[in-house]
């Protein structure tokens, strides 16, 4: 796995409304408090004095989350961390549930089930481990339906890197 660095690109308004480009890459993997200062300073040095406002216009590493404009600092610290944390796995877990960093921390702590080739084989290492199969009747078990049946209901799977991750639904 690769790590993430979840960054921002943080623009002065003042000076993007009167035709300048003016801001910066900011680490998002940081305390509310140094998102606003690395922004204060990016305001003092605009073109434009006393400029006031910002927007983010561009996020990077934030895995399939998106940030726009106007989220929240607080959002984007606490999403910043979690992926910073859990690396790619957290973040899609994260996009998986839709942003709930709660929900995602409960599946990644108390759903988790491993990383496989492919669910066939979370299906074979499942009825290793919770059946007796004499092997001459072993070769009669159809895995990939028994996966398919699993991932219907009970189970769902996320692809990284071709590695499957598999959590309960509970």
């Amino acid at each position: 796995m690769s790590e993430l660095n979840p960054r921002i690109y943080v623009a002065c308004l003042a000076a993007y409304n009167n035709g300048y480009l003016h801001g910066e890459w900011i680490s998002a993997v940081q305390d509310v408090d140094g998102l606003y200062a690395d922004i204060k300073k990016i305001l003092a040095s605009s073109p434009i004095p006393d400029a006031e406002e910002h927007a983010i216009h561009d996020f990077e590493d934030f895995g399939g989350i998106h940030v726009d404009e106007y989220t929240d600092l607080e959002t984007v610290s606490a999403l910043a961390s979690f992926i910073a944390e859990h690396d790619e796995l957290g973040a899609a877990v994260l996009a998986h549930i839709g942003g709930d960093i709660n929900d995602a921390l409960r599946l990644l702590e108390e759903c988790y089930h491993g990383e496989y080739d492919s669910e066939e084989d979370f299906a074979i290492a499942l009825a290793e481990d919770t059946m007796t199969i004499p092997e001459h009747l072993s070769y009669y078990i159809d895995y990939e339906k028994m996966a398919r049946d699993l991932f219907i209901g009970d189970f769902f799977s996320i692809e990284i890197n071709h590695k499957t991750h598999v959590f309960s639904n509970q």
